[in-house]
Formats: structure tokens, sequence, C-alpha cells
């Protein structure tokens, strides 16, 4: 099984990535090449990728599985404002030639939102945008994501995802998030009646990444609040099936989940909780003591 989690991108780059991942006993992991709400990026330094790459190959972590995400900042659904448009598909060109450079083979990429514009018309920005970056040959495949229905964002149904995919000339594939999926209205219970709608409409060979997220909404929520693995309303059974389903081996699964603190009791000190998710998925056994074995061992 290939499983990780989100980890920073820090003054050691994808070293410390690494070494975090790690540390969570995972053995892939996403991050972003900076601050996802933000255009700031730092140069890559090509003596820490040296080591990052050594380090991956020491610890059996396979870079091809590694996913990097693209910020929150880029739209490209919306066209109303040209310059802003244009801003997105140069930055999101950007961030592709920086995988490039580090050798990751998939960015994931939120479409965006249509703010003002008719779905039809935001969905065909989005391919216009896609179409002109992928005019450049990148070695770094985009992922695009499944969305919760938020306010007026695209991909929340395979019927846009399938137009994306199907309208963009070069290949696009997709990253399916099982909190979005369920906020969207996917009953996640009936997983396998999802996929084989997803393989008639799109392809499975498409799916590139899955975030294995709880959700704290109810079905068709279309609100987009993660929860921690088995604290939410899909629970553990439910992401656990999705985890280990047989058409989805080989496929690196993500967790996102809020660390502990921040979203539960003891606001004050925060903690990552993906050492006891993994360890959690690993061993198939729900923990229903989270957070006080999270806090026992980082207070040791």
């Amino acid at each position: 099984m290939i499983i990780g989690c989100h980890v920073s991108f820090g003054s050691e780059q994808l070293l410390g990535s690494a070494k975090e991942a790690v540390s969570y006993g995972a053995n892939t992991f996403m991050f972003y090449t900076g601050a996802p709400q933000n255009t700031i990026r730092k140069p890559i330094d090509c003596d820490l990728l040296a080591q990052a790459k050594n380090y991956l190959l020491e610890n059996q972590i396979d870079i091809k599985n590694v996913i990097c995400h693209a910020p929150y900042i880029i739209n490209l659904a919306n066209k109303k404002d040209a310059s802003k448009w244009d801003f997105s598909i140069q930055f999101l060109s950007q961030e592709l030639a920086r995988c490039d450079t580090l050798g990751i083979s998939y960015l994931v990429v939120h479409p965006g939102s249509a703010v003002g514009l008719t779905k039809e018309e935001a969905l065909q920005n989005i391919v216009d945008a896609l179409n002109l970056i992928l005019e450049k040959n990148y070695t770094c495949k985009i992922l695009l994501e499944t969305m919760a229905g938020k306010g007026t964002e695209c991909a929340s149904t395979l019927e846009e995802m399938a137009f994306l995919v199907k309208h963009t000339k070069k290949e696009v594939g997709v990253c399916l998030d099982t909190c979005h999926l369920h906020d969207s209205g996917v009953d996640l219970k009936e997983f396998d009646t999802y996929l084989e709608q997803f393989d008639q409409e799109i392809g499975l060979e498409h799916i590139g990444c899955i975030h294995i997220n709880d959700s704290k909404n109810i079905l068709a929520s279309h609100k987009d609040r993660h929860a921690n693995i088995g604290y939410g309303t899909i629970g553990f059974e439910t992401l656990l099936k999705i985890i280990y389903h047989e058409k989805l081996k080989g496929i690196p699964k993500i967790l996102e989940t809020p660390y502990i603190g921040e979203t539960w009791e003891d606001k004050n000190k925060v903690y990552p909780p993906y050492r006891f998710e993994i360890a959690m998925i690993r061993e198939r056994k729900f923990d229903d003591n989270l957070l006080e074995h999270i806090k026992a061992y980082y207070n040791k």
C-alpha cells in the first residue's frame, strides 16, 4: 500500500518533506513548493534535491509516487478578468516546471470556481487554460481534484470532471478526494457504484492520486471540512474499504486530515495526527482514543 500525508516544504525543501514523511511511517507524501495562499517561491536548491533523492532511495520511497499540490490562488475557471486568468496560467506553468526540476510526476490542481459565470463558461475556460498550459510538454502530469461544490466550484460532479478530461487536448488525470466526494453528494458506502460510473465516464486509468479524508459534514452539504480518519461522517470502515480497494492498488493515498488540537480541545497546542492515522490504516484497527495517544506521544 502506498500511503502518506501532506508535509511541509521548508528550509530543506524536498529533503525536509521526505524526512517528515518518514517520521510518520509514510512511504509517500504530498507537498506544496511554497505557501498555498501566495506566489512566493524560492529557487530549487540542487544540492538539497540531490540529498533528497538519496534519502528517498535509502528509505524505499519511490519519487514517482510523491505528489505536489498547486496553490489555492490559481483559478482557471474565471476569465472575466483576463489578467488574473493569464496569471493563473503562467503560475501553474511555473509550478509544473518546478515539478519537472524536482522529478515529481503529479501535480494536483483545484480546477477553479465560476464566480459570476455559468458553469458551462467556467468549464470551457478551464479547458482553454489547460490546453494553453500543455502546449509545452511537461513531464509532470496535472491531476484535477474532485471538489465538494462549495460556492461555484467546478468539477464537483462526475459529468463536469468528464467534460474537463475529455476536452483537454493532452492527457490530464484525476485526484479523488473522499471528503469532497462525500460533501458533493457521493455516498461512499456505495463506492463500487461510483467507481463503475467513473470508469464508464472517464476511465479508472485516469486516477493518479486519492486524498483520504473524513468529513465533518452531512452527505451533500457542499462545505468541504475535513475530519480525522474515523472521526467524521464517512467513518473508518468506509474509508478503509476505499484505501484497500482492489481496483485502486498502486495509487498513492494521501491524508490531509486536521492537526489534533486545531479542531479538538487544547487549541494552544496542535499535533500532526499522521503517524497514528497511518498506523490505524495499516493495522486496520480504529483508535477511539486518538487525541490522548497523540498528546501523550508528543509530550513525552
